[in-house]
Protein backbone atom coordinates (compact mmCIF):
# COMPACT_ATOMS: atom_id res chain seq x y z
CA UNK A 1 0.00 0.00 0.00
CA UNK A 2 1.22 3.38 -0.85
CA UNK A 3 1.45 6.30 1.31
CA UNK A 4 -2.18 7.93 2.48
CA UNK A 5 -2.29 11.41 0.77
CA UNK A 6 -3.56 13.74 3.60
CA UNK A 7 -3.04 17.05 1.47
CA UNK A 8 -6.84 17.00 0.50
CA UNK A 9 -8.26 17.08 3.74
CA UNK A 10 -8.32 20.84 4.76
CA UNK A 11 -8.69 21.90 8.03
CA UNK A 12 -9.58 18.07 9.00
CA UNK A 13 -6.05 17.53 8.63
CA UNK A 14 -5.58 19.50 12.33
CA UNK A 15 -7.11 16.81 14.02
CA UNK A 16 -4.44 14.45 15.92
CA UNK A 17 -5.68 11.02 14.59
CA UNK A 18 -3.32 11.34 11.19
CA UNK A 19 -0.33 11.99 13.35
CA UNK A 20 -1.39 10.10 16.44
CA UNK A 21 -3.47 6.88 15.25
CA UNK A 22 -3.43 6.54 11.11
CA UNK A 23 0.22 5.70 10.82
CA UNK A 24 -0.55 2.41 13.06
CA UNK A 25 -3.55 2.00 10.88
CA UNK A 26 -1.72 2.06 7.83
CA UNK A 27 0.73 -0.62 8.78
CA UNK A 28 -1.71 -2.84 9.85
CA UNK A 29 -3.70 -2.46 6.20
CA UNK A 30 -0.55 -2.77 4.27
CA UNK A 31 -0.20 -5.83 5.89
CA UNK A 32 -3.70 -6.99 4.47
CA UNK A 33 -4.09 -9.89 1.93
CA UNK A 34 -7.57 -9.58 1.27
CA UNK A 35 -8.71 -5.88 -1.22
CA UNK A 36 -10.14 -3.39 0.91
CA UNK A 37 -12.53 -1.34 0.34
CA UNK A 38 -13.18 1.41 -1.08
CA UNK A 39 -10.17 1.72 -3.08
CA UNK A 40 -7.40 4.01 -1.23
CA UNK A 41 -7.84 7.28 -2.80
CA UNK A 42 -11.23 7.03 -1.43
CA UNK A 43 -10.71 6.67 2.12
CA UNK A 44 -10.92 9.99 3.19
CA UNK A 45 -13.40 10.96 0.01
CA UNK A 46 -16.36 12.30 2.76
CA UNK A 47 -13.58 14.68 4.93
CA UNK A 48 -12.07 16.12 1.91
CA UNK A 49 -15.41 16.78 0.09
CA UNK A 50 -17.37 18.38 3.24
CA UNK A 51 -14.91 20.65 4.87
CA UNK A 52 -15.59 21.40 8.73
CA UNK A 53 -16.83 24.76 8.77
CA UNK A 54 -19.64 23.83 5.83
CA UNK A 55 -21.04 20.64 7.77
CA UNK A 56 -24.24 21.78 8.98
CA UNK A 57 -25.97 18.03 8.71
CA UNK A 58 -24.21 14.17 10.19
CA UNK A 59 -25.41 11.07 8.80
CA UNK A 60 -23.46 8.34 10.90
CA UNK A 61 -22.82 5.21 9.04
CA UNK A 62 -20.86 1.94 9.76
CA UNK A 63 -18.17 0.89 7.51
CA UNK A 64 -17.92 0.87 3.86
CA UNK A 65 -20.41 -1.39 1.59
CA UNK A 66 -18.39 -4.59 1.67
CA UNK A 67 -19.32 -5.32 -2.29
CA UNK A 68 -16.61 -4.70 -4.41
CA UNK A 69 -17.45 -1.55 -7.07
CA UNK A 70 -20.06 0.05 -4.35
CA UNK A 71 -18.30 1.83 -1.90
CA UNK A 72 -16.81 5.36 -2.51
CA UNK A 73 -15.43 6.94 1.00
CA UNK A 74 -19.37 8.51 1.45
CA UNK A 75 -21.53 6.49 4.35
CA UNK A 76 -24.52 5.01 2.23
CA UNK A 77 -23.50 6.02 -0.82
CA UNK A 78 -21.85 4.18 -3.90
CA UNK A 79 -21.33 4.64 -7.40
CA UNK A 80 -24.10 6.02 -9.63
CA UNK A 81 -24.45 2.62 -11.74
CA UNK A 82 -24.51 0.76 -8.15
CA UNK A 83 -27.75 -1.71 -9.17
CA UNK A 84 -29.12 -3.52 -7.43
CA UNK A 85 -29.03 -0.78 -4.88
CA UNK A 86 -27.43 -1.48 -1.56
CA UNK A 87 -30.48 -2.91 0.62
CA UNK A 88 -29.87 -0.26 3.36
CA UNK A 89 -29.83 2.47 0.58
CA UNK A 90 -33.20 1.03 -1.09
CA UNK A 91 -34.53 1.28 2.63
CA UNK A 92 -33.39 5.22 3.00
CA UNK A 93 -34.81 5.70 -0.24
CA UNK A 94 -38.29 4.12 0.24
CA UNK A 95 -38.33 5.97 3.70
CA UNK A 96 -37.66 9.32 1.61
CA UNK A 97 -40.29 8.49 -1.08
CA UNK A 98 -42.70 8.16 1.72
CA UNK A 99 -41.66 11.10 3.36
CA UNK A 100 -40.90 13.78 0.81
CA UNK A 101 -42.85 11.79 -2.43
CA UNK A 102 -39.45 11.59 -4.19
CA UNK A 103 -35.92 10.22 -4.01
CA UNK A 104 -32.87 10.13 -5.92
CA UNK A 105 -32.15 8.11 -9.28
CA UNK A 106 -29.13 6.85 -8.44
CA UNK A 107 -27.28 5.40 -5.32
CA UNK A 108 -24.66 8.51 -5.66
CA UNK A 109 -25.12 10.66 -2.38
CA UNK A 110 -22.55 13.24 -3.21
CA UNK A 111 -24.99 15.87 -4.22
CA UNK A 112 -25.93 15.57 -0.32
CA UNK A 113 -22.32 16.19 0.47
CA UNK A 114 -22.23 19.30 -1.37
CA UNK A 115 -24.93 20.74 0.63
CA UNK A 116 -22.72 20.13 3.94
CA UNK A 117 -24.19 16.57 4.40
CA UNK A 118 -21.06 14.85 6.32
CA UNK A 119 -21.57 11.37 5.04
CA UNK A 120 -19.28 9.94 7.63
CA UNK A 121 -18.50 6.05 8.30
CA UNK A 122 -17.60 5.08 11.80
CA UNK A 123 -14.83 2.92 9.99
CA UNK A 124 -13.18 4.13 7.03
CA UNK A 125 -11.82 0.48 5.30
CA UNK A 126 -13.63 -3.22 5.18
CA UNK A 127 -12.23 -6.27 3.43
CA UNK A 128 -13.94 -7.24 0.58
CA UNK A 129 -16.66 -9.60 1.75
CA UNK A 130 -15.89 -9.22 5.34
CA UNK A 131 -18.48 -6.35 6.84
CA UNK A 132 -17.04 -5.08 9.86
CA UNK A 133 -13.90 -6.77 9.61
CA UNK A 134 -11.70 -3.41 9.92
CA UNK A 135 -14.19 -2.01 13.31
CA UNK A 136 -11.01 -2.51 15.85
CA UNK A 137 -8.60 -1.38 13.76
CA UNK A 138 -8.58 2.24 15.52
CA UNK A 139 -10.68 4.52 12.98
CA UNK A 140 -13.15 5.00 15.85
CA UNK A 141 -10.77 7.72 17.12
CA UNK A 142 -11.18 9.30 14.24
CA UNK A 143 -14.95 9.60 14.72
CA UNK A 144 -14.50 10.97 18.15
CA UNK A 145 -12.28 13.69 16.72
CA UNK A 146 -14.73 14.70 14.18
CA UNK A 147 -17.26 14.82 16.28
CA UNK A 148 -15.85 17.18 19.09
CA UNK A 149 -14.30 19.08 16.30
CA UNK A 150 -18.51 19.92 15.02
CA UNK A 151 -19.30 20.84 18.60
CA UNK A 152 -18.62 24.22 18.05
CA UNK A 153 -21.74 25.16 16.81
CA UNK A 154 -25.48 23.37 16.39
CA UNK A 155 -25.44 20.78 13.63
CA UNK A 156 -28.43 17.92 12.31
CA UNK A 157 -27.21 14.33 13.49
CA UNK A 158 -29.18 11.44 11.58
CA UNK A 159 -28.16 8.64 14.09
CA UNK A 160 -29.45 5.53 12.40
CA UNK A 161 -29.12 2.49 14.74
CA UNK A 162 -26.98 1.79 18.19
CA UNK A 163 -24.09 1.89 16.63
CA UNK A 164 -23.96 5.46 14.92
CA UNK A 165 -25.93 6.14 18.64
CA UNK A 166 -23.26 5.45 20.59
CA UNK A 167 -20.68 6.62 18.92
CA UNK A 168 -22.41 10.04 18.65
CA UNK A 169 -23.36 9.75 22.84
CA UNK A 170 -21.56 12.87 23.64
CA UNK A 171 -23.36 15.21 21.40
CA UNK A 172 -25.61 17.49 23.22
CA UNK A 173 -29.16 16.96 22.37
CA UNK A 174 -30.00 20.23 23.88
CA UNK A 175 -28.51 22.29 20.95
CA UNK A 176 -28.08 19.43 18.29
CA UNK A 177 -30.52 17.73 16.49
CA UNK A 178 -30.37 14.31 17.19
CA UNK A 179 -32.70 12.14 15.06
CA UNK A 180 -31.85 8.09 16.56
CA UNK A 181 -34.24 5.70 14.69
CA UNK A 182 -33.06 2.01 14.00
CA UNK A 183 -30.63 1.23 11.42
CA UNK A 184 -32.47 1.15 7.72
CA UNK A 185 -30.97 -2.55 7.14
CA UNK A 186 -33.56 -5.48 6.07
CA UNK A 187 -32.87 -6.54 9.69
CA UNK A 188 -34.10 -3.69 11.37
CA UNK A 189 -35.86 -0.80 9.01
CA UNK A 190 -39.41 -2.24 9.93
CA UNK A 191 -38.53 -1.20 13.77
CA UNK A 192 -38.74 2.55 13.72
CA UNK A 193 -37.08 3.63 10.96
CA UNK A 194 -39.90 3.19 8.25
CA UNK A 195 -42.12 6.03 9.39
CA UNK A 196 -39.16 8.35 10.92
CA UNK A 197 -39.32 11.12 8.63
CA UNK A 198 -35.83 11.99 9.00
CA UNK A 199 -35.43 13.97 5.82
CA UNK A 200 -38.32 16.47 6.60
CA UNK A 201 -37.51 16.97 10.45
CA UNK A 202 -33.93 17.79 9.38
CA UNK A 203 -35.18 19.93 6.91
CA UNK A 204 -37.62 21.32 9.41
CA UNK A 205 -35.07 21.94 12.40
CA UNK A 206 -32.37 23.71 9.66
CA UNK A 207 -35.28 26.19 8.81
CA UNK A 208 -35.82 26.88 12.30
CA UNK A 209 -32.21 27.58 12.66
CA UNK A 210 -32.31 30.24 9.95
CA UNK A 211 -30.83 27.78 7.21
CA UNK A 212 -31.69 26.39 3.97
CA UNK A 213 -33.33 22.98 3.55
CA UNK A 214 -31.11 19.64 2.46
CA UNK A 215 -32.30 18.75 -1.30
CA UNK A 216 -32.86 15.34 -0.29
CA UNK A 217 -34.30 13.78 -3.71
CA UNK A 218 -32.77 15.43 -6.99
CA UNK A 219 -29.57 15.98 -7.79
CA UNK A 220 -30.37 17.89 -11.03
CA UNK A 221 -31.89 21.10 -8.86
CA UNK A 222 -29.31 21.18 -5.95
Amino acid sequence: MSTLDLSRLGAWRNLAFFDDTLPGIATALAAEDRQILPPQPQFFAALEHTQPDAVRVVILGQDPYPTPGHAHGFAFSAHADTKPLPRSLSNIFKEMTDDLGACPRTADLRFWADQGVLLLNTTLTVPAGDAGGHAKLGWHLLTMQILDRLSDRPRAYLLWGAHAQKAARDVDGAVNLKLETPHPSPLSARRGFFGSRPFSRCNDWLHAQGQGSINWATPETS
